[in-house]
C-alpha cells in the first residue's frame, strides 16, 4: 500500500489552449478510496493516467510514497489500472486473464493458480474459472477485469469509470462490491466516475474536478452539505441543488410570495445587493398555493419513485436551473398541471455569491457555529 501526492500535477495536450489537468493538488492517503469526480472534459481520467505512467507530465509532481515517479516506467510504479472496456484477453480463459501478469512475472504456474482462485472467490467467480470472455455477461468480465489487478497485489488500484457499461441494476450492486472489497484489501483506489451517485456512496473521500482544476476535496457529506461553490452546488447532488437568483432589500430575499432573512455574515461578504440562494429538493415545505406566504409553483413533470415522487415545478423566478424540484412524500398526490404552494426551509438555505460563485454560508457551517 502506498500514499500518492499530486504535488501542482500540470497536463497540457497538443493543441489545447488550457491544460487538460491544471496544477493539481491532491494527497491521497495510504489505504484511502478516493474518488475523482467530474463532467466529460473535466481531467478525472488524465490525472489517474498520470499515476499509471500512461500520460507524461508536463510540470510539477507525482509522488508515491513520497518518491516522484515521473519519468518512472509505468510498470515500476505498482499500480494497477481497471479500465471501462475490460480489456480482457479473448483466447484466453478467466483463470488465464487473471494470471497473465503473475506469469509474465515469473511466477511459477502453482504458484500463480493458487492467488488467483483466492481471488476468485473474493470476487464469486470460483466457477467460471474455465470460461472465455464471449461467455461471461457485463459484470462477470468486469469482475474479471479487477481479479488480475488484484492478483498483482500493487500499491495503487487506478479505477477509470469501471461501472459505465453495466446496466443499472448490475452499477448498484458492483459499487457496493468494489467498496466492499476495497474495505477488505485496504489498497490505495483511485477511483474515476462522471456520476456523482457513484462517487457520494463509495469514496471516503470525493475530489471534484472542473475544466482540470480541482474545486474541493472532502467527504461524501461535506461535499454534499458544505459546497464550496456554485459548480460543486449544482453538480453533486441528485436531482440537483436550485439556483435561485436573488436581490437583497432590507436583509431579505423575496421568492415569490415568500420572504427569506438573509444572514449576516452573507450580507457582509457581498460587494452588492444580488445573491444566488440554494435549495435542494428536500428543503421545500409543500402546500396549497392559496396560503398567504408561499411561492406559487406550477407542477411540469412528476417522477414516481415508489416510496417519494421527485416534482419539478416552474415558477416566477430567475433560475439558474431550469426548474425547481421538489421531494414530495409519495403519501401525497401531485398531478401534472398542479399549482402548488412552496416555502423554503430557511434552516437548509444555501447562500452564494453571484460574480465569484463561492459559497457565502451554509446550514452545516450554521449547525457547527451555534
Amino acid at each position: 500500500m502506498a500514499s500518492v501526492t499530486f504535488a501542482g500535477a500540470t497536463r497540457r495536450f497538443a493543441g489545447g489552449q488550457k491544460p487538460a489537468v491544471d496544477s493539481l493538488d491532491l494527497t491521497v492517503a495510504d489505504g484511502e478510496f478516493m474518488v475523482l469526480v467530474g463532467p466529460s472534459g473535466c481531467g478525472k481520467s488524465t490525472s489517474l493516467r498520470m499515476v499509471a505512467g500512461l500520460e507524461s507530465v508536463e510540470s510539477g509532481a507525482i509522488l508515491i510514497d513520497d518518491v516522484d515517479v515521473i519519468g518512472m516506467a509505468p510498470k515500476a510504479r505498482d499500480v494497477a489500472m481497471v479500465f471501462q472496456n475490460y480489456a480482457l484477453y479473448p483466447n484466453m480463459t478467466v483463470a488465464d486473464n487473471m494470471g497473465f501478469a503473475l506469469r509474465n512475472a515469473g511466477m511459477s504456474k502453482a504458484d500463480t493458480g493458487t492467488r488467483v482462485l483466492d481471488v476468485a472467490r473474493m470476487l464469486e467467480l470460483e466457477n467460471l474459472l474455465d470460461r472465455k470472455p464471449a461467455k461471461l455477461s457485463g459484470g462477470q468480465r468486469q469482475r474479471v477485469a479487477m481479479g488480475r489487478a488484484i492478483v498483482r497485489r500493487p500499491r495503487v488500484f487506478c479505477m477509470d469509470e469501471p461501472l459505465s457499461n453495466l446496466d443499472a441494476k448490475l452499477r448498484v450492486s458492483t459499487r457496493a462490491q468494489i467498496a466492499a472489497m476495497q474495505r477488505e484489501l485496504g489498497v490505495t483506489t483511485l477511483y474515476v466516475t462522471h456520476d456523482q451517485v457513484e462517487a457520494m456512496t463509495m469514496g471516503h473521500r470525493v475530489a471534484v474536478l472542473d475544466s482540470g482544476v480541482l474545486q474541493q476535496v472532502g467527504t461524501p457529506r461535506e461535499i454534499y452539505s458544505r459546497p464550496a461553490n456554485l459548480f460543486v452546488a449544482s453538480f453533486m447532488g441528485s436531482p440537483q441543488m436550485c439556483l435561485i437568483d436573488g436581490r437583497i432589500e432590507d436583509g431579505i430575499v423575496h421568492l415569490g410570495g415568500t420572504r427569506v432573512h438573509v444572514p449576516a455574515p452573507v450580507s457582509a461578504s457581498l460587494s452588492s445587493s444580488e445573491v444566488v440562494v440554494g435549495l435542494r429538493a428536500e428543503s421545500w415545505s409543500v402546500s396549497s398555493s392559496h396560503q398567504s406566504g408561499v411561492l406559487a409553483a406550477t407542477v411540469d413533470l412528476v417522477e414516481e419513485l415508489g416510496a417519494e415522487q421527485f416534482v419539478y415545478c416552474s415558477a416566477d423566478l430567475s433560475l439558474r436551473n431550469s426548474r425547481i424540484v421538489v421531494r414530495v412524500d409519495h403519501r401525497r398526490t401531485v398531478e401534472v398541471g398542479d399549482v402548488i404552494g412552496l416555502t423554503p426551509v430557511v434552516d437548509e438555505t444555501y447562500w452564494f455569491d453571484p460574480v465569484s460563485g463561492d459559497a457565502l454560508d451554509d446550514p452545516l457551517r450554521r449547525e457547527l457555529s451555534s
